[in-house]
């Protein structure tokens, strides 16, 4: 609903002379609102968006147009876009039933043509967008983005916002390499376990992260390192020399959250990982 007024003016003989101020209010017919269905996103994943249209007037409104701006923000004095349009993904509903697809240009910005809401009723569009390597990744970071529908007589744009957020948790991998790749019976060797931390958040104490290893051949003598400071067993890890069962205890094992740059000419962010070393020496 939105407030109007006006005056006229009356010029006589040189004169002039004002009206009063008429007040009125004009009902808009048209409401929007946009939901994310899940309001935080992974870097390879994807944010389902939904946009509820719905008419409170007597007549079908026919002909609107919806466009996403998909979260495009200035950086470096150019817009850059977190999110894109995932090919193919749209759907589009009136009064709850499928409709055929709208015409779609991915852009950036999305733009919907052809949509129609029955008179005192509802259109659903529902769609896919992933996000893009300007899409922030620390567990601040946000991406807002904003639905306007215009068309069909509209006397204003209508508009819709939703806001979501990256995933706060660790990302972990790990990978594995063995020194020397040649050893002779009753020598050294040495398993070194690189462990990476892609994700926004640390996998700390919480986390419970564990090792676990089968060494085959089994090992005699342990030494065990993290990121170089000795472990003891029982307290940090467990050992058993008959079955070459290794596992380290359940939260010894942390790694800090990844730290994000933004390119200051693409506005592209890059991931330094966390890391943490694991490095197990025995006699075979």
């Amino acid at each position: 609903m939105a407030t109007f007024t006006n005056q006229a003016t009356l010029t006589y003989n040189g004169q002039t002379t004002t009206s009063n101020v008429t007040v009125g209010e004009l009902v808009e017919t048209l409401t929007a609102a946009k939901t994310a269905v899940v309001p935080t996103y992974d870097p390879d994943g994807r944010v389902t968006y939904v946009i509820s249209l719905v008419n409170s007037g007597a007549a079908p409104l026919t002909g609107l147009t919806v466009t996403d701006d998909l979260g495009g923000y200035t950086f470096n004095g150019a817009t850059v876009y977190p999110l894109s349009y995932t090919a193919g993904s749209v759907r589009y509903y009136q009064n709850g039933v499928l409709q055929t697809a709208p015409t779609v240009t991915a852009g950036p910005p999305l733009v919907f043509t052809g949509i129609t809401v029955p008179a005192g009723g509802n259109a659903v569009i529902a769609y896919e967008a992933a996000p893009t390597a300007a899409a922030p990744r620390s567990a601040e970071g946000l991406v807002t983005n904003t639905a306007t529908v215009t068309g069909a007589g509209l006397v204003n744009p209508v508009t819709a916002t939703e806001t979501v957020s990256p995933t706060a948790a660790p990302r972990l991998s790990i990978s594995k390499s063995l020194s020397p790749t040649t050893v002779t019976e009753n020598g050294q060797l040495t398993y070194t376990f690189a462990m990476q931390n892609t994700g926004n958040t640390a996998a700390d104490a919480a986390a419970g992260a564990v090792v676990t290893d089968t060494f085959d051949p089994r090992l005699s003598g342990l030494t065990v390192t993290l990121n170089g400071t000795a472990l003891t067993t029982p307290a940090q890890y467990t050992y058993d020399a008959a079955t070459g069962v290794f596992a380290t205890v359940p939260g010894v094992i942390t790694v800090p959250a990844a730290t994000f740059t933004q390119d200051a000419a693409t506005g592209a962010y890059s991931v330094t990982p966390g890391t943490a070393v694991l490095t197990v020496t025995g006699t075979v």
